[in-house]
């Protein structure tokens, strides 16, 4: 089996892209030709990829919009009076027709495989659907190719989002029953795996959503979707967590590695320089011009774990503790997502040291997750040929882990099949990877505003939010556990700085950034970063939270959250063609 590569979906001749549900594919030889051989069928549902993040922004743009990521700027969701109907996207639905009208057609074929073809499709109706209602809430319910006179559908109004998703859940079904592919060797197919995985995924926010959403009144239906995720993750297998020969390794070369570690990763797009398609992921994380120079908070870092599985915010004085300390015998993830005190580059091969640089991270927490460890030409140019990870294992225990504590079934022995699983490959040792957590974490739950009380819930919470930063999961969790107050209220706060001056970030005793108010002092070595923290209110500042000493906040300007932000406005220019769809609430 080839790998299939993202550059195959640009330039499928098959695609009927568009953004008006009345328009008819034109019935040709083309057509006959498709439908009459495997081969024609497997070229057109090569299109429906195009569904799945593109690489280039990247799943790791996603967790831009969060409350543990600093970024330049403000969100059009979350910046004052910046979305509305008018300025609403996202409303298209070329995508759906496309498959529809290849699941009529391959449904007519004499084909023997075509139940092959027709579970792909269906599978990407089913991720298509999950995105609308994720954006909109209810959307039109269209299983078939509408025709263009076909006015009682084009101006009919949306379904029930829940009628919507029990139809989902139908399409993933036989996706799972048909797809012919169990597992790929290249993690660039849709094969029965992929399809169970995000069933999994899918199920989880579903059946979030129903119980923590109460102004649904779907509570009751819950279980029955954290069941869902539970019997899909069972029914995958042949994955295991990825093991590097340095536990230093093991979670971080997941993703600078161009070909996907089959070993973990479940579904990928594979990169090509040959064929100049690319992600920009060094580019936006490190340049300190191009893209949000995204930086992570200190309260995220605060979850991570000691390497005794004790929990570094019961420490005393954790809150005053500067980063060269902090970041030391730490859940090995920490040093593999950012800057620490060993962390080293290179600038045309030649190895450099390389701590936090204050002229590219707000907070101090430098992310390098996805990131080459060499500059040139990844830092400057979008050229990162990584592979571009989509969907793996580790999410998968994570998923099944947190159903389980919602259902009340989680075990000893399933805890260490997956959180204990995780934190031994992480370097963590104790009784933390077999034993259930008795008590709850009093940091995370007043992080998480008392939402979570159940300690094991807390736990796989706080796995959850370490493991998989920068994979594009984390706003839709904020969504599903209706925590969305956070994209407001969570503060872009950085490192502890104990006085102004300069500051040594590695403990190499080279200083590396200089905090000061008023006139900037001369520094100890060109290298130094100078951070003005003066008093100011002003948007694009950094302050430290006690004036002169304290945590480095930084303003990226107001957010503003409202609970009519959990779904999008419909589009007004497509409220005006259907009056029948009808506005979100508070819109």
């Amino acid at each position: 089996m080839k790998t299939f590569r993202y550059i195959l979906i640009a330039v499928a001749t098959v695609s009927f892209a568009s953004c008006k549900l009345d328009e008819v594919p034109v019935d040709t030889a083309t057509n006959r030709a498709i439908f009459g051989s495997a081969s024609g069928m497997e070229l057109y549902a090569n299109s429906f990829y195009d569904i799945l993040p593109t690489p280039y922004d990247g799943v790791f743009a996603i967790d831009n919009l969060s409350d543990i990521v600093a970024r330049n700027g403000v969100d059009n969701l979350l910046a004052p009076n910046a979305l509305s109907a008018i300025t609403s996207s996202g409303w298209s639905w070329g995508d759906l027709r496309n498959i529809n009208y290849f699941i009529e057609n391959a449904a007519q074929s004499a084909v023997a495989e075509k139940n092959h073809y027709i579970g792909l499709a269906r599978f990407f109706r089913a991720l298509f659907y999950f995105n609308k209602v994720k954006r909109f809430g209810d959307v039109p319910w269209i299983d078939r190719t509408i025709e263009v006179d076909d006015d009682e559908t084009l101006n009919a109004p949306r379904t029930s989002r829940f009628t919507v998703m029990e139809r989902v859940l139908e399409d993933l079904d036989f996706a799972i029953e048909n797809i012919s592919l169990t597992s790929d060797p290249t993690c660039t197919r849709i094969t029965k795996n992929v399809a169970r995985a995000y069933k999994t995924r899918i199920c989880l926010f579903e059946a979030s959503l129903r119980k923590y959403h109460t102004d649904y009144d779907m509570q009751a239906t819950a279980d029955e979707w954290f069941q869902h995720v539970v019997d899909a993750a069972n029914g995958i297998s042949g994955f295991t967590l990825h093991q590097a020969a340095s536990p230093d390794l093991s979670y971080r070369e997941l993703f600078i590695t161009r070909t996907p570690y089959a070993d973990e990763t479940i579904l990928a797009v594979a990169l090509d320089a040959s064929l100049q398609v690319f992600s920009s992921a060094n580019r936006r994380f490190i340049s300190p011009t191009y893209g949000s120079r995204p930086s992570l908070t200190r309260n995220f870092v605060n979850m991570y774990l000691t390497l005794d599985g004790s929990r570094f915010t019961d420490l005393p004085g954790y809150e005053t503790t500067p980063f060269v300390d902090e970041v030391k015998n730490r859940d090995l993830r920490l040093k593999q997502t950012i800057r620490v005190g060993d962390y080293h580059r290179t600038e045309n091969g030649v190895p450099v040291i390389a701590p936090p640089n204050f002229n590219q991270t707000f907070t101090g927490y430098q992310p390098i997750k996805w990131c080459y460890d060499e500059r040139f030409p990844y830092d400057d140019e979008s050229r990162n040929d990584n592979a571009h990870i989509i969907m793996r294992w580790a999410e998968v225990l994570l998923n099944k882990a947190e159903a389980l504590a919602e259902l009340g079934s989680m075990t000893a022995q399933e805890w260490a099949a997956t959180i204990g699983a995780l934190r031994a490959r992480a370097g963590i040792t104790g009784p933390t990877l077999t034993a259930l957590p008795a008590s709850a974490d009093p940091y995370l739950s007043a992080y998480y505003s008392g939402r979570f009380t159940d300690p094991i819930l807390l736990e796989i919470i706080r796995e959850r939010t370490v493991e998989l930063v920068f994979e594009g999961l984390r706003p839709d969790d904020l969504r599903r556990w209706k925590l969305g107050e956070l994209f407001e209220t969570a503060p872009m706060n950085g490192i502890y700085v104990p006085a102004l001056g300069e500051h040594d970030l590695n403990g190499d005793g080279i200083m590396d950034v200089c905090f000061y108010q008023g006139n900037r002092p001369a520094p100890s070595n060109p290298s130094v970063a100078f951070v003005d923290v003066s008093s100011s209110s002003a948007a694009g500042r950094i302050q430290l939270s006690n004036g002169t000493s304290g945590e480095v906040i930084w303003n990226p300007g107001v957010r503003e959250w409202q609970d009519r932000k959990y779904l999008y406005p419909i589009p007004q220019a497509d409220l005006e063609l259907n009056r029948e769809l009808g506005q979100n609430p508070g819109w």
